[in-house]
């Protein structure tokens, strides 16, 4: 009876929502499995899960998420239905999905009752916490407990968020991790790395990515401060407007009297150097290869961090960030709780944190947890695969 009720008020307050113009794209034949992201946040693993399904299944795959989000073959991109009776049947009645996997932990009980009535398995992936759609918050006596029950599985990240998913209700729940992300290191042209090694031999290197003007001076700042303990340290500064390149050679060349080299001007950091400038933002895979330590640019005093924080990390260059993360809160959440990277709060912390991490066992610490993070997951996709395998087999 309450059960019912949390139904019934729930479809009741769905009602007075507008409905989607029904633009879908024509199905594509054969089977389809339906991936469920909340947020871009959390679509990278489930990319690199579509990838799998792609390759090893031959399926196509549907990805609902309300942004848009970069595809790979085989996969098609939709924004979600609302969670309404009437959206629901027409939106499984039309995609027809052998399966459905949903991410991170929203819950979409109109949709959830619809598969359940048609047998359709439904796991939940990267679980964190159970919550329902945004645009349907409020209390429905109930009916969280039913949603989670019609979930065949949820694959908890951790065992804090598998008590989350039990008290709620669910009932099968097991803590598998997070899933394999989409690959972050870049490619280089190694005679070039092999070339830039061999120039700088065993002097310290410490890179500043994609650094807006208001941090400039912060980054010059950290990077004098550290040459007192370490003279032969060298900066790698790439800003983020290439532009700047020129002025921000003369300007550290008047005020810290520094030697600067421009790449492009087809100069090399040769040992007199404490400056190299490259002159785009399209070598970042070289870039990490030679510096152990990366301070991502935009995070501290700019408009948020301007690159994945990943990228680094699979590349083994320890990460120093400020508060302000951008698009990449949930990768430095990770990095932060994995004790993978260095947080600083202010253009003093980041010449702190420089200086401690000249220390190159600190800096290893730091690289080898990030980069232990940025490759893991491979098992948890592995295992949602081969579930997918089951049910399209008819053996699950």
């Amino acid at each position: 009876m309450v059960i019912s009720l949390g139904r019934t008020l729930y479809n009741l307050t769905g009602r007075r929502a507008a409905g989607i113009a029904k633009a879908w794209p024509a199905r594509p034949p054969g089977d389809l499995i339906w991936l469920h992201a909340s947020e871009i946040g959390c679509s990278r693993g489930l990319r690199q899960l579509a990838l799998r399904l792609v390759e090893e299944l031959g399926v196509t795959v549907l990805l609902t998420c309300p942004e848009e989000v970069p595809l790979t073959n085989g996969m098609l991109l939709q924004p979600p239905p609302l969670d309404t009776p009437a959206e629901a049947k027409a939106f499984l009645s039309h995609w027809a999905p052998a399966l459905a996997i949903m991410s991170e932990g929203e819950l979409r009980p109109a949709l959830l009752f619809e598969a359940e009535a048609r047998h359709l398995s439904v796991i939940m992936v990267d679980a964190r916490a159970p919550f329902l759609p945004k645009e349907r918050d409020g209390w429905y006596p109930g009916l969280m407990r039913a949603a989670l029950q019609s979930i065949a599985q949820v694959l908890a990240v951790d065992e804090t968020a598998a008590r989350a998913f039990r008290r709620a209700g669910a009932a099968e729940v097991a803590v598998a991790g997070r899933m394999e992300e989409p690959s972050t290191a870049l490619s280089y042209h190694e005679p070039e790395r092999a070339m830039l090694a061999g120039l700088l031999a065993t002097r310290p290197v410490w890179l500043a990515t994609d650094v807006p003007a208001a941090e400039e001076a912060a980054v010059i700042g950290a990077h004098r401060s550290a040459l007192r303990l370490a003279h032969r340290l060298l900066l790698i500064l790439v800003p983020q407007d290439p532009a700047r390149a020129e002025v921000l050679a003369a300007q550290m060349e008047a005020s810290e009297g520094w030697t600067v080299a421009q790449r492009s001007l087809d100069q090399e950091p040769h040992t007199e150097t404490e400056v190299y400038i490259p002159d785009s933002t399209a070598e970042y895979g070289l870039w990490y290869r030679l510096a152990p330590v990366t301070y991502m640019g935009g995070s501290l005093l700019g408009e948020g961090c301007a690159r994945n924080p990943m990228e680094a990390a699979a590349l083994g260059s320890a990460i120093v960030y400020g508060p302000r993360p951008g698009d990449y809160g949930l990768a430095f959440g990770r990095l932060g709780a994995a004790q993978a990277a260095r947080a600083v709060g202010s253009p003093s912390d980041l010449g702190d944190a420089l200086s401690d991490l000249l220390a190159p066992d600190r800096a290893a610490r730091l690289a080898h947890a990030a980069w232990a993070l940025a490759s893991d997951g491979v098992e948890v996709t592995d295992r949602v695969v081969e579930f997918a395998r089951r049910v399209l087999d008819g053996s699950s």
